[in-house]
């Protein structure tokens, strides 16, 4: 008898199965074809799924709303998304994007099964002209996307909402491919309450002497963080479905020498 072969080790990002039955009962919907086309309906078919069936870690409706006022306010071309999930942020703010003239939302997603529902979503919302969903790790995709495929030459507005604790390597990445510009880059970082992100405010709290120490205490391997960026941080709280959490917002205001 053949045996089968070994599967590969479970992994902590792994869907546990309502992703996908979240996509069968969007695509099972009596009212699909009135859903098509409509990100708005799409979106409210992904909470209803939400508040009936099984909760999923999306950006929410409070939280969403606060970003899409920043997006209409800064009005970038181009978004970047760390962390797509099943790609309800992809399709509330590549909506955002659309409208205030944007040209293009890239959602960075590591599971590539996920990346697979939030395809289908997206392209169910119409929305394949504006959102790309791009699968790998954050860190390999942004370097790609940078160095070797010239399609950044600068952060416009990045929203971080993959694992907390890549928040601070991942900006530590940004900085010193230098595409971070004062009066230019925002960065949003969600979940920095629950579950939390304390080593990135520090760093983005910190003043440019502080970073210097921070950086002496750290293993920062490869990367090459830039004490000398002048950062300004406020952390946003909401009541969410999880509990009391917060989203920073962190502009870059300058540089100074250190």
């Amino acid at each position: 008898m053949s045996s089968k072969p070994n599967s590969p080790p479970a992994l902590k990002w792994a869907l546990d199965g309502r992703e996908v039955d979240l996509l069968h009962y969007v695509f099972a919907r009596p009212d699909l074809k009135q859903i098509r086309g409509h990100p708005d309906k799409v979106l409210a078919a992904i909470d209803d799924y939400h508040n009936q069936f099984s909760q999923l870690m999306n950006v929410g409706l409070t939280k969403g709303a606060f970003i899409t006022d920043i997006i209409a306010k800064r009005k970038p071309s181009v978004m970047i998304e760390l962390g797509g999930y099943v790609g309800y942020s992809a399709i509330l703010f590549g909506d955002a994007i659309r409208k205030n003239g944007g040209k293009q939302y890239l959602s960075i997603e590591k599971n590539p099964e996920m990346a697979a529902v939030a395809n289908q979503l997206v392209d169910l919302a119409g929305l394949r002209d504006v959102v790309r969903i791009i699968v790998g790790s954050s860190n390999e995709v942004l370097e790609e996307l940078i160095m070797e495929k010239k399609e950044i030459d600068f952060v416009e507005l990045i929203f971080m909402d993959h694992w907390q604790d890549l928040y601070l390597p991942d900006l530590w990445l940004l900085e010193g491919l230098k595409v971070l510009t004062p009066g230019k880059s925002l960065l949003l970082a969600d979940n920095v309450i629950m579950p939390g992100a304390p080593k990135y405010l520090e760093w983005v709290h910190a003043t440019p002497e502080q970073k210097k120490d921070i950086i002496a205490k750290s293993d920062v391997g490869s990367l090459n963080p830039n004490a000398s960026l002048v950062y300004e941080s406020v952390v946003s709280e909401f009541d969410t479905d999880f509990g009391r959490d917060g989203v920073a917002v962190t502009n870059i205001t300058g540089t100074q020498d250190v």
